[in-house]
């Protein structure tokens, strides 16, 4: 596992299982040392700065013999499981809010080739389904009450999203993701709901 290039919009666990994002790598003015740069995704969400030896560096086991993993902030990766490649098999699925959604029509609409740029309505299982608009679905994320719901209507809006609206839903996670390329944003903004919602799902259990 990399550890020792943090890069902007990462995610990293502290061994004390706190979830952090990473800023920036700076450079001290005076002394040339590297500073990683990172966010609590917790609390207050404060801003740290920390020398990035000390940050890639391993767990002291003497004073933390129980710690759970090997480094001191641990790069979280998208977990390659049979939930993730549901999640990318789902991603050009027609937005529907998912109690709406019958065994029957999530399969039909998973499977069906018919985008046609989003402009009609799309016939599954003998129903019409309504087509949201962009700024309906960005709305919906914004009233989403669960992660859950968030990332399916995030999967959703692949074709449609803007900067704007990656601005706008960064926003209201309260997490960082850094200017670039649009495709790069959409992945790093995924990569965050899909962490809190694992956190979210072990809190619940």
């Amino acid at each position: 596992m990399p550890q020792g290039n943090p890069r902007a919009g990462e995610l990293y666990l502290h061994f004390k299982q706190k979830l952090y994002q990473i800023i920036t790598v700076a450079e001290h003015s005076e002394t040339g040392e590297k500073l990683v740069i990172y966010q609590a995704l917790y609390g207050t969400f404060r801003t740290y700065a920390r020398p990035l030896a000390m940050f890639i560096s391993p767990v002291d086991r003497e004073k933390y013999p129980d710690a759970g993993q090997r480094f001191r902030f641990q790069l979280v990766e998208p977990e390659a499981d049979e939930n993730l490649i549901k999640e990318q098999e789902a991603d050009n699925r027609i937005f529907q809010k998912p109690e709406q959604l019958t065994e029957q029509e999530d399969k039909a609409s998973r499977h069906s080739s018919d985008w046609d740029s989003g402009a009609a309505l799309e016939q599954t299982a003998g129903q019409e389904q309504e087509v949201y608009s962009p700024e309906e679905k960005l709305m919906a994320f914004f009233d989403a009450e669960t992660m859950e719901e968030k990332y399916k209507i995030l999967l959703d809006m692949r074709e449609d999203i803007t900067d704007r609206m990656i601005n706008n839903m960064a926003v209201v996670l309260d997490v960082v993701i850094e200017e670039g390329p649009l495709d790069r944003r959409y992945e790093e903004l995924k990569t965050c709901i899909r962490t809190f919602r694992r956190y979210e799902s072990s809190r619940l259990r």
